[in-house]
């Protein structure tokens, strides 16, 4: 008050398809309803942790919920606390505004965080470190949430070791498809192979 406004963070992660769209130049062309999305958004540089008073507060912009990097990177650089800021207007009666909260509840839980939702047009939230709902404002209505807050520094074990498990997840999954593959191309050769040897063997 008085000055405007201090600290900000620009969206990192535009929405595809809705908020840029991938490929312009050879898909426009070709889908036509692309022309509705005339200019991508640009990509904001800024981090996404932000001093409010006394608390940090690591922010995301509402897609960027869906974002493990995103969020990560808003605790580990110093979140006490989660914000989401969003705006389901286009999602109205669909089961997107659902799906969003829920992966407001996953993020509480996986890094121990209090997440805070406000939705123009969406499910307003409270959401404490354990994933359960503590107060929340029914889609379209109009109110206020004030809650205490509980703010916390330490780290989970997901935002220390961050996405190299789920790297090694996919790196073993296809090893074992490529060696399955091979496996299995050794086996038919085999039995083709057998099944020569048997046709030239008199009984």
């Amino acid at each position: 008050p008085g000055s405007g406004p201090g600290q900000k963070y620009v969206k990192r992660h535009p929405v595809p398809f809705g908020e840029f769209v991938p490929f312009r130049s050879v898909l426009t062309p070709i889908i036509g309803r692309y022309q509705r999305v005339p200019r991508d958004f640009a990509v904001g540089p800024f981090s996404n942790v932000l001093q409010l008073g006394p608390a940090r507060i690591g922010d995301v912009i509402c897609f960027e919920v869906a974002e493990d990097t995103i969020v990560r990177d808003a605790v580990v650089g110093g979140g006490r606390a989660i914000s989401v800021q969003t705006n389901n207007a286009t999602f109205g009666g669909t089961a997107q505004l659902d799906q969003q909260a829920a992966m407001a509840r996953i993020r509480a839980v996986e890094h121990a965080r209090t997440v805070l939702v406000a939705a123009t047009s969406g499910i307003t939230m409270v959401v404490n470190p354990a994933g359960n709902i503590v107060a929340s404002v029914p889609v379209d209505a109009q109110a206020d949430l004030v809650r205490p807050v509980q703010l916390r520094d330490s780290l989970t074990i997901a935002d220390r070791v961050g996405a190299w498990p789920e790297w090694a997840c996919v790196i073993a999954a296809l090893c074992a498809t490529v060696i399955g593959a091979v496996g299995r191309r050794r086996s038919s050769r085999a039995t083709r192979a057998a099944g020569k040897l048997g046709s030239v063997i008199p009984d």
